[in-house]
């Protein structure tokens, strides 16, 4: 039965995003929210008062019912009438080959790497009683001044 020939009684006894939802798979066309909610109102014999009331509301139940999908940030359609199309990037880029002279790290670039990477604490005293030499120390009566 068409949604627009049911009864008022059985109407009020759906929830607007029910009604929507047989609006737009009855018309099957999107619809922005204002003209969607505003049929819905019609077929509820709503005012208008009360649809700029409850039109926030509605635009929220719409957003978390899985049911519809916003298009183009702007109309309202059923996620039923759209494909969801998957892209699987299956890493098919260009790989550059190594070759063997690429792989060989000579010895001394090995203990290079090694001296890098040491376990050893570096001694940064020195250089922090460096920095500690500038500094004074200021009184809370000398920034009074």
């Amino acid at each position: 039965m068409s949604i627009r020939k049911k009864d008022l009684l059985d109407l009020e006894l759906m929830s607007y995003t029910d009604i929507a939802y047989e609006i737009i798979k009855e018309d099957k066309k999107k619809y922005n929210t204002p003209k969607l909610f505003k049929e819905v109102c019609k077929l509820l014999q709503l005012g208008e008062e009360e649809m700029m009331e409850k039109i926030g509301d509605f635009f929220t139940a719409l957003t978390t019912d899985g049911r519809f999908i916003l298009i183009n940030s702007t109309n309202w359609d059923l996620k039923e009438n759209h494909v969801v199309k998957v892209v699987v990037d299956d890493g098919d880029e260009e790989e550059v080959e190594a070759t063997e002279e690429d792989d060989e790290i000579t010895d001394e670039e090995n203990q290079d790497i090694e001296d890098d990477y040491s376990d050893e604490a570096v001694d940064d005293s020195a250089d922090d009683e460096e920095d500690m030499k500038d500094l004074t120390i200021v009184d809370e009566e000398d920034l009074a001044e």
